[in-house]
């Protein structure tokens, strides 16, 4: 079955860093595009990166841009999140998915806590 389990998350101060990851299992992870989304308290969840299936395709969402970088390892079957310059709006669950017709498959999310 299709597992994705995500770690990396914890407390850090404005301005400090954080790399997220995301193992997956289950599936030829290769063969499929990754994203990361997070959701913060009271906010619907939102789109924060997305990969291509070989790594050489990446986007991001416009308050991230700069800052977060998005990557991938196949023969690890891990993608990467790397957060620099972070922001108390960054605050937020986040979490990888893998997207399937008929519904997503999505990891149990790792919280990430800016503050001083």
């Amino acid at each position: 079955q299709v597992q994705l389990v995500e770690s990396g998350g914890g407390l850090v101060q404005p301005g400090g860093s954080l790399r997220l990851s995301c193992v997956a299992s289950g599936f030829p992870f290769s063969r499929y595009a990754m994203s990361w989304y997070r959701q913060a308290p009271g906010k619907e969840r939102e789109l924060v990166a997305v990969i291509t299936t070989l790594g050489g395709g990446t986007n991001y969402a416009d308050s991230v841009k700069g800052r977060f970088t998005i990557s991938r390892d196949n023969a690890k079957n891990t993608v990467y999140l790397q957060m620099n310059s972070l922001k108390p709006e960054d605050t937020a669950v986040y979490y990888c998915k893998r997207p399937a017709t008929g519904g997503d498959y999505w990891g149990q999310g790792t919280q990430v806590t800016v503050s001083s």
